[in-house]
């Protein structure tokens, strides 16, 4: 089978924007997206310094000892290479059927409820 131009096997769906909840809100968010696994592409522009090799090999955003992307600002909660952030974090949009899914999964793990 072939993938469209520029997608890859780790590539997230291309369809970010479809059917996207306007009551989705990322101030009402614990900023789930910036604990996913972030691949780097080679054209992306990247600070090195915030790129690791996970066990595959790939290039990744590295995260910090409690699991969130080094590029976030603890204090802001915003990321700190906006302008910079890899095409991955460029097509995640807020209120996204996979922005849903990925806050209900967290929801799971950490709500005591």
């Amino acid at each position: 089978h072939s993938r469209p131009e520029g997608a890859s096997a780790l590539s997230i769906p291309l369809q970010l924007h479809q059917s996207a909840d306007p009551d989705v809100s990322c101030s009402s968010c614990d900023a789930v997206c910036c604990r996913l696994t972030v691949v780097v592409m080679p054209e992306d522009q990247v600070p090195r310094h915030l790129v690791e090799r996970n066990e595959h090999g790939v290039e990744v955003m590295a995260h910090d000892e409690d699991g969130w992307c080094v590029a976030v600002d603890p204090l802001r909660m915003c990321c700190s290479i906006y302008e910079q952030r890899p095409a991955i974090c460029r097509k995640f949009a807020m209120g996204s059927e996979y922005c849903r899914d990925e806050r209900a999964a967290y929801l799971r793990l950490h709500d005591p409820h």
